[in-house]
């Protein structure tokens, strides 16, 4: 259903893994700190950092969709097509005028 709305409302959506560890990644230097009971609502990670346990998921949800969507934000994975430049001279398109139709062999080479 958020699939749905966000398609509706023109918005990006990004599935992330269902088992990830977002409540126990420290968003500050992406250390796992490991499972922990769901009574303990705060914890201090080891680079000093002080989260609160759904703000921290929260922001971690957010990179890890962000990650698995990086062209999400409409970046470019391709450049741009440029069009081919048209030619002067029937001489540059390598067209002979008393060239007649080529045929192919079994070989793929072409005979006259």
């Amino acid at each position: 259903m958020v699939e749905y709305k966000a398609a509706r409302w023109g918005r990006t959506f990004g599935k992330i893994d269902r088992f990830a560890p977002t409540s126990q990644t420290c968003s500050a230097c992406g250390r796992i700190d490991g499972p922990k009971p769901l009574s303990v609502r705060s914890w201090t990670c080891l680079c000093g950092a002080v989260h609160d346990r759904d703000v921290n998921a929260a922001i971690n949800v957010l990179a890890q969709g962000r990650w698995d969507n990086s062209n999400a934000c409409g970046t470019r994975v391709r450049p741009a097509l440029v069009p081919a430049p048209r030619p002067t001279s029937r001489r540059e398109t390598g067209i002979r005028p008393d060239a007649a139709c080529s045929t192919r062999s079994v070989e793929g080479i072409s005979v006259l």
